[in-house]
């Protein structure tokens, strides 16, 4: 089909991804009153919270300061969810807190599916108005530019095959690996950083390695049937899985044997609480029966995203599709392997071996065979940028101050630790201590693009600091500020990179951020 003959959308911004950055993206730029074209590969908005399942890893202080106004706002709204629509507790359905899992890694553990609909909630009044165009299974399949402008974008729905034009003032990846950036040709690197390049600590010796990139894992969801057999079938390469042992992993990867990321010294897990070690199952618990009248869950339901099922045997990005496709299955193999090793082989407290009654839960994640829509992606390709995050700005023992880099261009906040789960190269997990830390416009700015924008863990950070700005709040902090930063342009005929340079434009559109209440800079609070 040519392009002249095929549909063709118009808007004032094209966000190509409706993970967590482009769904707040989404929300944010029809909330400054532009209209939107939003695109998803799967049939889940949302990314990190939905698509992917994983519940939010957040900071200490999330609950008082440390977010987006909007990103208090969906929390709030998962929240009144099930105060709305299930039979609770009282004393649960009281609690201003709530957490309606009970899982340790957050004190805001929900299912996929209530993200979901708080999500749609929140742009329903923009999609039902017609400023929101929410295109899902769709794929962006090619990038027209012309000088340092993208002109349009080319889509495919991946039930029709069709394609489609999108023409708009403004393109923001979104996506979860970074796909427009090379459709459009933009600059950007991938995997880890070299010494020579950044000065950083943790960076690799030597040369550069590209596809040296963090893990990426299937999520799946899982119930305990206690006295019931849900056994799975044999996954095809359960043997390969059940004899792998990392060479730099204290025992099999299918064992409650693993690493401390903090120390990589060997820790011991359990499966259930309650004997003494760290618990597995309650760490990523989304419904916790206890809240709830009796009967509305048959038991609680939990998230498998552990250091058993990281697959890190190579990379999915800057690959053939053959070497993507085999990499996509081995991945959902570990999965399968772990999930039918629980079931028949792990170690019990009572002596015995395996849990039959542990139950695939499909429903739970939106797929037929259980597994998540789409693999937790850490890493992603990142623009090179007019300003680029280095372990030296956020890093707490190479800050002695004791805060991290005050940016001039600051357009939001985030804190996690520097997180690095292990690598395509067999290194293991970096985790070392950060402060928290601010998001400079720079760093979501391609150095040689005018008119497109970063939106979510493709900005300007490196292999080491994209492991504290990864996280569901900056992402979500990071697609605000990029669609509001579009907005900005849009209205005052700009482009980022002069608004950037601006001292007066710089101060206006972060205004516009405060007004959309974007918080700038953190008050004096220790490192994580």
């Amino acid at each position: 089909m040519t392009i002249a003959r095929e549909r063709c959308l118009e808007a004032d911004l094209c966000i190509i991804g409706g993970g967590t950055g482009g769904t707040a993206a989404a929300l944010a730029a029809a909330r400054a009153g532009k209209t939107v074209i939003m695109t998803e590969e799967t049939s889940w908005i949302g990314g990190q919270f939905t698509s992917q399942a994983v519940p939010p890893d957040e900071h200490p202080w999330i609950e008082s300061f440390g977010s987006t106004r909007s990103y208090r706002q969906f929390r709030e709204q998962v929240r009144a969810y099930y105060r709305d629509n299930f039979p609770m507790q009282p004393t649960s359905r009281a609690q201003v807190q709530l957490n309606p899992g009970n899982g340790t890694v957050s004190r805001l553990c929900h299912e996929p599916r209530t993200a979901l609909a708080v999500l749609h909630q929140m742009l329903a009044p923009y999609i039902h108005s017609g400023k929101i165009i929410l295109l899902t299974e769709h794929i962006l399949v090619q990038a027209h530019t012309a000088g340092n402008q993208v002109d349009h974008v080319i889509v495919q729905c991946l039930n029709t095959k069709e394609n489609m034009k999108l023409k708009a003032r403004f393109y923001l990846d979104a996506t979860e690996c970074g796909d427009l950036l090379p459709a459009a040709g933009i600059d950007y690197v991938t995997g880890a950083e070299s010494k020579a390049e950044t000065g950083e600590p943790h960076a690799v010796d030597g040369e550069a390695i590209p596809q040296d990139m963090q893990g990426f894992t299937y999520c799946f969801a899982m119930d305990y049937m206690e006295n019931e057999s849900h056994l799975i079938a044999k996954p095809a390469f359960y043997d390969q899985w059940k004899a792998y042992k990392p060479s730099f992993w204290p025992d099999r990867l299918l064992s409650f044997t693993a690493l401390k990321p903090s120390t990589n010294e060997p820790i011991q897990y359990e499966l259930f609480p309650g004997y003494g070690r760290f618990s597995l199952y309650q760490y990523r618990q989304i419904a916790d029966q206890k809240h709830f009248a009796a009967g509305t869950y048959k038991s609680n339901i939990t998230l498998v995203n552990w250091p058993q099922n990281d697959y890190w045997l190579g990379s999915i990005i800057d690959v053939s599709p053959e070497e993507r496709e085999h990499h996509l299955f081995m991945a959902k193999q570990l999965s399968f392997s772990l999930l039918y090793w629980l079931q028949t082989e792990a170690p019990r407290p009572d002596g015995g071996q395996g849990y039959p009654g542990l139950r695939l839960r499909p429903d739970v994640v939106g797929t037929s065979d259980g597994m998540a829509m789409y693999p937790y992606i850490r890493e992603s390709r990142r623009i090179k940028a007019e300003f680029t995050v280095l372990e030296q700005h956020v890093a707490t023992d190479l800050r002695p101050e004791g805060k991290a880099e005050p940016f001039f261009d600051s357009v939001g906040i985030g804190c996690y630790r520097i997180d690095l789960h292990p690598s395509t190269m067999n290194r293991p997990y970096i985790d070392i201590s950060s402060l928290p830390f601010e998001i400079p416009l720079g760093s979501l700015i391609p150095s040689k693009m005018d008119n497109v924008l970063a939106a979510a863990k493709n900005i300007g950070v490196t292999h080491i600091t994209n492991g504290c700005y990864r996280l569901h709040p900056v992402e979500w902090n990071i697609g605000e500020a990029a669609a509001l930063c579009a907005a900005y342009c849009i209205n005052k005929n700009a482009t980022p990179r002069a608004v950037r340079q601006d001292s007066a434009q710089l101060a206006a559109y972060q205004q516009l951020l405060v007004q959309h209440g974007i918080e700038l800079h953190w008050p004096t609070i220790r490192p994580v």
